[in-house]
């Protein structure tokens, strides 16, 4: 298929990589692009939580940084787990893939034993994952540490959506898929954007497409690349 990929820069190019060994033709055409925030992290923590592959490098420059990668990593799936080994961090524990799997893990490592854990967020988040520790007793505080601003409608994009060239768009997230319509409503090709499929993350993520027309849209059976893989080529079978 003739897909494009909407995630920021490095992860597309992660998520084409993945598409192209299986045989698909991928356009690499970011609407979101991951920027640090500068937080206050330097304390005494006895793990570190992560829901997001951005987490681990948006520390990369901090302060604190030498001090948290000594510290257990709980990371909500296999994707963010990788990231933070790669950011430094030895000891990564992996979740199923969601935030419940991540909780339940958590507090069945009492993972807060020696002290609270710091969660590092971003700016957008689909789960109140400390109040859902803070229920259960468990010892969380959560900083802030990076943020996905919108980025330019890539003009490549809009030419192969108005030649016919995409068979799907691939979304992750509602903030990039909100900036697709808008993108191209500006664009003056949204009948061309909400013809093709739509292969969403999760039902959040498909709300708007759906809200704008869209009549094709798939949704994951889990918020995972795998999964958004398998519908994908689910349909195409």
């Amino acid at each position: 298929m003739r897909l494009a990929v909407t995630r920021p820069q490095d992860d597309s190019e992660r998520t084409a990589t993945a598409l192209r060994a299986r045989g698909h033709d991928v356009l690499v055409a970011p609407l979101m692009q991951v920027e640090p925030v500068a937080a206050e992290i330097r304390k005494t923590w006895a793990a570190v939580i992560i829901t997001s592959a951005n987490a681990p490098g948006a520390i990369a420059a901090h302060p604190a940084r030498n001090a948290l990668v000594k510290l257990p990593v709980f990371a909500v799936g296999r994707r963010s787990a990788e990231a933070a080994r790669h950011a430094g961090f030895a000891d990564v524990i992996a979740a199923g893939g969601d935030v419940g799997d991540l909780v339940r893990l958590i507090v069945a490592r009492r993972a807060d034993a020696a002290g609270p854990l710091l969660y590092l967020a971003g700016e957008d988040r689909a789960a109140d994952l400390i109040a859902e520790l803070t229920a259960r007793g468990i010892a969380a505080e959560m900083r802030i540490v990076y943020r996905a601003v919108s980025a330019p409608f890539p003009p490549a994009l809009i030419v192969a959506l108005k030649a016919g060239d995409i068979d799907a768009v691939l979304h992750f997230s509602k903030r990039s898929a909100d900036n697709y319509l808008a993108g191209a409503r500006q664009a003056g090709i949204t009948g061309e954007a909400l013809g093709v499929r739509h292969v969403c993350l999760s039902a959040l993520v498909a709300e708007p497409l759906a809200g704008a027309g869209a009549s094709r849209v798939a949704v994951a059976k889990r918020p995972d690349e795998a999964a958004l893989i398998e519908v994908l080529e689910a349909a195409e079978a």
